[in-house]
């Protein structure tokens, strides 16, 4: 069977949403598919039951659904977001197709696109692609050489330490995920064993204001894509800090001072053992400068444009480079019986049937519009912005891209 409908959003999270918000207030046909059983699925299966926004709640900036509360230097919980996101639909009356997988985005021979899922094909004029970035857990090949006693599961399974087998857990990555479960084993008991990267670290406040409110103010997260140093950089790992009002700032030395034991690159398994690189220190010192240049950019904005905000010094902590850079580690004598790989997601656009790809596999676009007409991308970082994948951001690019697919027809006022 195939349906007609001018546009299609695949994706009902931030992206999708946002999207769909806009084209319905301008009156344009469209409909959102969904492969999960709600909007915003990925806020409820992919986050532990203590999770809680990196950003404060004042930038929660879905379109009809910014944050107006009392509390807007708090932190969203993984439940309230979620509550948000599955309503969100209903709200606004926007329509919403779950449980619907794409499998195939094709030329259509009567022009547009044919849009292939389980059930139904469509023929759209137009096609927003809005699945994102986080598509498949990254697992190493090598992880199928661990004992088969060892737990193993990505952060995206993880929900608390409850979950897991007693004994000790070995957390692979110290990005922003990697370091709050690192964080939350630890204080939950756990002998945790965590191994780094060259992630960067932010503290949560910096003279007298939260960091993203500086980043906001020096115009941060507005800098656009031709800004990055290469076209790859937008894949870099997001720096650790905490989301939490009370959980002062992620540091790699005070889990160090706490008794988290701090390892280089895991690169292979062999034999029940880990075989690891010798990088720790220098990954410890890559973060110690990131938090360094941010601070030192912040202290010069301050300066340029005279705000009066009080001096701090953040304390300079270097109790990692204590801990002895080891190129191997027995899991069973280490008591090592959980690995939770804390190394982000892979992205997949191939049911997209165009070749509108880079060798990377991102789509070639600009501000989401790519190069085969009607079809295009939204909820993508540094898609336009660095804030073009985050709720902070991903409300301009939607609105650009529903501005620009009714201009190329009449759309009700």
């Amino acid at each position: 069977m195939i349906q007609s409908i001018d546009t299609l959003i695949i994706g009902g999270g931030q992206g999708g949403l946002a999207t769909s918000y806009y084209l319905k207030q301008q009156g344009r046909e469209h409909l959102i598919l969904e492969q999960s059983d709600q909007a915003g699925s990925a806020w409820r299966d992919g986050r532990w039951d203590s999770f809680t926004l990196v950003t404060p709640n004042w930038a929660f900036r879905l379109p009809g659904a910014e944050y107006a509360g009392d509390d807007p230097a708090g932190f969203l919980d993984r439940d309230q977001v979620v509550e948000i996101f599955a309503g969100y639909a209903d709200k606004f009356g926007l329509p919403l197709r779950t449980r619907t997988r794409v499998s195939a985005v094709e030329a259509s021979p009567e022009g547009g696109f044919l849009v292939h899922t389980q059930d139904t094909t469509y023929q759209a004029r137009n096609v927003v692609v809005a699945t994102g970035l986080f598509q498949a857990p990254r697992i190493p090949v090598f992880a199928e050489r661990l004992p088969a006693d060892v737990v193993q599961l990505h952060s995206g399974d993880y929900r608390n330490p409850d979950q897991l087998p007693e004994g000790g857990v070995l957390v692979v990555g110290s990005s922003q995920s990697g370091c709050q479960i690192a964080q939350e084993l630890h204080q939950s008991g756990r002998p945790v064993y965590l191994c780094t990267s060259g992630a960067g670290r932010i503290p949560r406040t910096y003279r007298g204001r939260d960091i993203f409110a500086w980043a906001a103010l020096m115009g941060f997260s507005d800098r656009t894509v031709d800004q990055l140093p290469s076209p790859r950089a937008k894949f870099a790992a997001n720096p650790h800090m905490a989301g939490k009002s009370d959980g002062g700032s992620l540091n790699l030395h005070q889990f160090a001072r706490d008794g988290i034991r701090l390892l280089g690159r895991l690169q292979n398994v062999e034999d029940g053992k880990l075989r690891l690189a010798g990088d720790l220190h220098d990954n410890l010192a890559k973060a110690d400068k990131f938090e360094a240049d941010m601070l030192q950019g912040i202290d010069a904005y301050i300066a340029q444009a005279g705000i009066d905000a009080p001096l701090e010094a953040l304390p300079q902590w270097q109790d990692g480079y204590a801990q002895t850079a080891i190129d191997e580690l027995d899991l069973a004598a280490s008591g090592i019986r959980t690995v939770i790989w804390a190394i982000g997601y892979d992205f997949d656009f191939g049911m997209v049937k165009f070749p509108i790809f880079d060798e990377d596999g991102y789509p070639i676009q600009q501000r989401g519009a790519t190069a085969q007409p009607g079809l295009y991308f939204v909820g993508l970082p540094w898609l336009h912005k660095q804030k073009s994948g985050l709720l902070a951001g991903v409300a301009e690019d939607a609105a650009h891209i529903a501005q620009r697919i009714c201009a190329e027809q009449t759309c009700a006022a």
